[in-house]
């Protein structure tokens, strides 16, 4: 009997030992990419031209010196910041609030209206009645054109009217003998009862918004409203060119080097330029993961 407890107690920890190698290997597999952008960003162009893999060589901050030395830049990393941030706020809450009208059996064709935004997710017109469409709606330069055409979001309203279906419907009747009214039970009750699965659209909403470019670029010609996104690829585009003219222009040992040296820190710019671009984003999952998991989970039981 003793051997055999012993027996399942040593299976039962290579088990976990096996699990614990697997589970840092595929840990590894996902952080290792970011990681070489860092240190690829950090690196010399001579580092780099070595080549490495675990640690930067001559670490060298010039890149970042000469991105943050740009005057656009950190006035694009404003209008970033504020696009990122009034356009996730006004999304969730429209996107909420839409949700919880389709929750109520008295709101006139709610079930057409839902699956009328079921299959806008599906059915898109294209770049350019899209683009005559913003232009028709006078969205060209103008910063509501970040904000005002996301502002509804249907996966996200099909996200929060699942996730309210699941609520006790005593919470708001008991709320509305109390005399609440709708606003107030929206505000007051379905909200805060609701925050794992906002804080999950709340996410998605952020990414999309600091990620989004297609707007800017189509849409936005002042220098004023560029997003970093836009001005980080036109940035990245610049150094590029200037290291294949550099290439074409060394024609002995010296411009061949020089050429050379140029062509590596295209490389650097462009990790250099992904970091910046990438960092200030992740600073916003620490403060919603404990909320994402469940709320997605959660939110994608019914359809």
């Amino acid at each position: 009997m003793a051997d055999r407890v012993y027996k399942k107690s040593l299976l039962r920890n290579l088990f976990n030992v096996f699990n614990l190698i697997v589970l840092l290997f595929f840990s590894f597999l996902c952080i290792y990419p970011f990681y070489y952008i860092f240190i690829v960003s950090i690196s010399s162009p001579d580092g780099v031209a070595r080549g490495f893999y675990l640690f930067p060589t001559g670490i060298d901050l010039t890149t970042y010196s000469m991105l943050f030395k740009r005057d656009d830049l950190l006035r694009a990393f404003f209008i970033s910041i504020m696009r990122t941030v009034l356009g996730s706020f006004i999304t969730i809450f429209l996107s909420s609030f839409a949700a919880y009208l389709m929750t109520m059996e008295e709101m006139l064709f709610r079930k057409f209206v839902y699956r009328f935004m079921i299959v806008s997710m599906y059915l898109n017109a294209g770049l350019i009645p899209w683009y005559i469409t913003m232009r028709a709606y006078g969205l060209t330069n103008n910063f509501i054109v970040y904000i005002l055409p996301g502002a509804l979001n249907a996966f996200f309203i099909i996200l929060v009217k699942t996730f309210i279906e699941q609520l006790p419907a005593s919470l708001e009747e008991s709320a509305a003998i109390d005399g609440a009214s709708f606003v107030k039970i929206f505000i007051f009750i379905i909200i805060p009862l609701s925050m794992p699965i906002i804080a999950t659209i709340a996410v998605f909403a952020a990414v999309g918004q600091w990620n989004s470019w297609m707007d800017n670029f189509f849409l936005v010609n002042s220098k004023s409203l560029r997003t970093i996104q836009l001005v980080l690829y036109n940035y990245m585009d610049e150094a590029v060119r200037i290291a294949q003219s550099m290439k074409q222009m060394g024609g002995g040992g010296g411009g061949a080097d020089v050429a050379r040296r140029m062509n590596i820190s295209a490389v650097n710019v462009r990790m250099a330029a992904t970091m910046v671009t990438v960092f200030p984003i992740l600073l916003v999952y620490p403060y919603l993961q404990k909320y994402f998991v469940k709320g997605i989970m959660l939110g994608a039981i019914k359809g």
